[in-house]
């Protein structure tokens, strides 16, 4: 895949990035390097909200025109908004991925913030924040980064009802201009596509201008914290603690460390605690690492009464990797991360994605060098870093009350 691989910034400013496959089928996705992580908190929810309104209108199409064109011809279409971007994209066959630019760009270039549509559109978004709150496991992943994070990172990345009735068309306008714009945005294809053909669509399309993103300041911390929920019988909890960053080496190691403690069914936490103690039926792990801001959590769905012993489980199992890990047990990690590795990439658009975030993290180029750098994690360093846990963590648990 690495042979097939191109990127370019071009004279605008813009970052194509291009990985060629011969499979009739493309995945197009342009994003804007600005997320929640750069909001001010007085604005949080801002930058998922713009993400909602481009979907909403442009001067050539509606929106029910901009689906129609994606989606009539078998493509599907989305968009996301992560702490760290925000993204559109469709993915459709490949013999249309001139509708797909034009579509896409459009929306990226020339939405019209309808103010009737934005009214509606704060409607449905205060609906998603119920929703996401009204979730127990959403609910916990959303508290455990309140428990590891203060400013800008301890508000929830839709916003709370009272900063998005701060946010006015007037305000979405500026937001938009200064961040939409050649130099803050990148255009990612994979597929069956040229990439000259593309830098040309982009130089033609899109001029360069000036334009601004904000870094936040906020600080690390950890806290516990357990809340009581009526009508619910399940205790939801998530550990977390915080590692190296995607910029940093030690990041490898955090991600050797997830794994091994609680990603997948042959993982030490899921064989402790479903498997040996039949204390819980979801047992999960994630390494949520990025560029400013890193950490793994372990996520456990278990019985009110027994949520302090798990808590303890986990301690131990971290307690025990740090005494007795041992190289055989390592190099199989490795090999499970490696595979999982390879087969991420079996798909265009999650392939577009996996190149997308790489390049935020610091260079697209560099998710080819994840099997070397998995290989060069040392046993010594993921023994230390699993000790290091128990000195610093936060944890959180929605738990059944009156």
């Amino acid at each position: 895949m690495r042979d097939n691989f191109q990127k370019k910034v071009l004279k605008n400013g813009m970052t194509v990035i291009f990985e060629k496959r011969d499979l009739p089928i493309v995945s197009v996705i342009f994003a804007v390097k600005q997320g929640g992580v750069n909001e001010f908190p007085e604005e949080k929810g801002i930058s998922h909200y713009i993400e909602h309104m481009l979907y909403k209108g442009t001067p050539t199409r509606n929106s029910k025109q901009i689906a129609e064109e994606i989606e009539r011809r078998g493509g599907d279409l989305n968009g996301f908004t992560s702490e760290e971007i925000t993204a559109f994209f469709c993915k459709m066959p490949s013999k249309y991925l001139q509708v797909a630019l034009d579509v896409l760009s459009d929306i990226v270039k020339n939405p019209l913030f309808d103010e009737e549509e934005l009214e509606k559109e704060r409607k449905v978004i205060f609906e998603e924040i119920k929703m996401y709150h009204d979730s127990p496991t959403r609910h916990v992943f959303d508290e455990i980064q309140k428990a590891l994070y203060d400013g800008t990172m301890d508000i929830n990345l839709a916003g709370t009802i009272e900063t998005m009735n701060s946010i006015n068309r007037e305000k979405i306008v500026e937001r938009f201009n200064e961040i939409y714009v050649p130099e803050n945005m990148i255009l990612c294809v994979v597929g069956d596509a040229d990439f000259d053909e593309l830098c040309d669509f982009v130089e033609k399309n899109f001029e360069s201008k000036k334009g601004k993103i904000v870094k936040q300041k906020f600080n690390l911390k950890n806290e516990t914290k357990i809340e009581k929920r009526k009508g619910i019988d399940q205790a939801n909890l998530v550990f977390a603690y915080h590692v190296g960053l995607a910029r940093e080496k030690s990041s490898y190691d955090a991600g050797v460390l997830s794994t091994l403690i609680a990603e997948g069914m042959s993982s030490r936490l899921f064989a402790e605690i479903r498997e040996k103690r039949n204390l819980a039926y979801a047992v999960k792990g994630d390494a949520n690492i990025n560029k400013d801001f890193a950490y793994n959590l372990i996520y456990v769905g278990t019985t009110p009464e027994k949520v302090e012993e798990i808590k303890g489980l986990i301690l131990k199992e971290f307690e025990n990797v740090g005494e007795n890990l041992e190289e055989k047990e390592l190099n199989e990690i490795k090999a499970q991360m490696i595979g999982n590795y390879y087969i991420s990439m079996e798909d265009s658009q999650t392939q577009m994605i996996n190149l997308l975030v790489s390049e935020i993290h610091g260079g697209a180029e560099n998710f080819y060098k994840f099997e070397e750098n998995i290989r060069n994690v040392k046993l010594e360093d993921v023994k230390e870093l699993a000790l290091k846990v128990k000195e610093g963590y936060s944890f959180f648990a929605l738990v059944p009350g009156e």
